[in-house]
């Protein structure tokens, strides 16, 4: 049997759909090999939006082509939105590379490489023929656990990203499906969805009239499907989070008090240049509201350093903002620019040497503060799903709260199971417990 290896870089969008291209690679025939080098077809499952994984692609792609000398049948597929970016170009800047593909041709990944997955020197692009991958087969990582994208693409104009030119237009999947795929999800044994959009809070907008259903009625419905214990969904842009989603979260059983609500600038200046189009007084508001509404909720973000222009007051100003919101999680980036984009020819670019001395005192805050949330949450009794065993001790369990925080805990569970666990101990990055019935047992 030739065996298949998929590496993914970027967001929770290609992950699913690197989920999709490993069904794919099964249907074919092939097997998942453990390693790059151990694979018959290697396929690298591509992000752009920032320099950095171009840069690594750019290593893997040299290492791929190094095995693929040595063994001419290997073949090497790159996909996703870097290979939607650069087109037939790919080609001439990675000779190696056999199979390319956008973000919207996944379905066609099997012409290409056939029955044995042999491959053949041809690229899909474009975004005319997107579509759902609802249908397509799937290889899900964790039984209890998957994806479901509620829409693709994005309307939005972000100075600095390149997400509309390789995703395209927003397009709302249809409610009907949406349940349709829950539902089957649910009598499969699913227990935990993640709801997916490059701007999934403005899911259904496009449908209006014909659909007039907003995303607060989805989670809500959603949240009714038997079985389904969890709901977490990503990722939402703060202009089109409304009172209903948050009274949605408040009130469905199934909704996680867990909100992904990207800042990108404290500074309101520069959140003008980013064509964000809130403040950071609207996004403090919109904080306090869903506080008042879900006391225990937890928040995380993105946060970009030296976008050009940005100056030490302006920078001041997002430290500001990290100290009042106070996130309990943070993706924090250096700005990079993309070609194509609006930011990437504005005037007073950041020097690099600047940039790097920010994203360090800002990463110490957002470490600092993110411990101290942890540290908060030491005694109490977390509900956790248990995802399997710690990555560092095999003797430990590990799950994630409700409020989507790692724990490592001491205890007798299975994976998919939902225990309580006491926490007792505490990270920047993660909490540490026993199992609560182990705890009652000693007592």
């Amino acid at each position: 049997m030739r065996r298949y290896h998929v590496t993914t870089f970027g967001c929770q969008m290609n992950a699913h759909d690197s989920e999709r291209i490993k069904g794919l690679l099964e249907e074919l025939g092939l097997g998942e090999a453990p390693s790059a080098d151990d694979a018959d077809v290697v396929v690298f499952n591509t992000c752009t939006i920032r320099e950095k994984p171009d840069t690594k692609l750019a290593a893997y792609l040299g290492e791929a082509a190094a095995r693929k000398r040595e063994h001419p049948d290997r073949v090497i597929a790159v996909g996703g939105c870097y290979a939607e970016a650069q087109r037939e170009r790919i080609f001439e800047l990675y000779p190696a590379v056999d199979v390319a593909f956008g973000p919207g041709s996944i379905a066609h990944l099997g012409e290409w490489l056939g029955a044995g997955g042999h491959g053949v020197t041809r690229g899909r692009f474009g975004l005319d023929d997107r579509a759902f991958a609802a249908e397509l087969p799937v290889h899900n990582e964790r039984a209890f656990q998957a994806w479901v994208q509620v829409s693709m693409g994005c309307n939005s104009k972000c100075s600095y990203c390149i997400v509309p030119s390789v995703r395209g237009r927003e397009q709302s999947r249809r409610p009907g499906e949406i349940l349709a795929e829950v539902h089957r999800l649910a009598e499969q044994g699913v227990k935990e969805l993640t709801l997916l959009g490059q701007n999934v809070n403005s899911w259904g907008r496009d449908l209006l009239p014909e659909i007039a259903t907003e995303f607060g009625e989805l989670l809500r419905a959603c949240d009714a499907v038997e079985g389904i214990e969890r709901i977490r969904f990503t990722s939402p842009h703060p202009k089109d989070f409304r009172e209903p989603v948050i009274a949605a979260i408040a009130e469905c059983d199934a909704v996680c008090e867990h909100v992904h609500l990207p800042l990108q600038s404290g500074s309101s200046r520069l959140l003008k240049a980013m064509r964000r189009t809130y403040t950071r007084e609207r996004y403090l508001m919109l904080v306090e509201k869903m506080r008042a509404a879900i006391p225990d909720v937890a928040f995380g973000t993105d946060i970009i350093v030296g976008f050009p222009g940005e100056t030490e007051t302006d920078f001041l100003e997002t430290l500001e903002m990290v100290e009042e919101v106070g996130y309990d999680s943070a993706f924090t980036f250096v700005y990079s620019p993309r070609a194509g984009t609006e930011a990437a020819a504005m005037p007073d670019q950041v020097p690099h040497e600047v940039k790097i001395g920010r994203m360090e005192r800002l990463v110490e805050l957002t470490q600092r503060i993110a411990g101290e949330r942890n540290a908060a949450r030491v005694g109490r009794v977390e509900q956790v799903l248990v995802e399997g065993p710690s990555r560092t001790d095999p003797s430990v369990l590990r799950g994630r709260t409700r409020r989507n925080t790692t724990v490592n805990f001491t205890g007798s569970a299975r994976a998919g199971e939902l225990v309580d666990v006491t926490i007792d101990g505490s990270t920047s990055t993660t909490l540490r417990g026993r199992q609560e019935s182990l705890v009652m047992g000693g007592l």
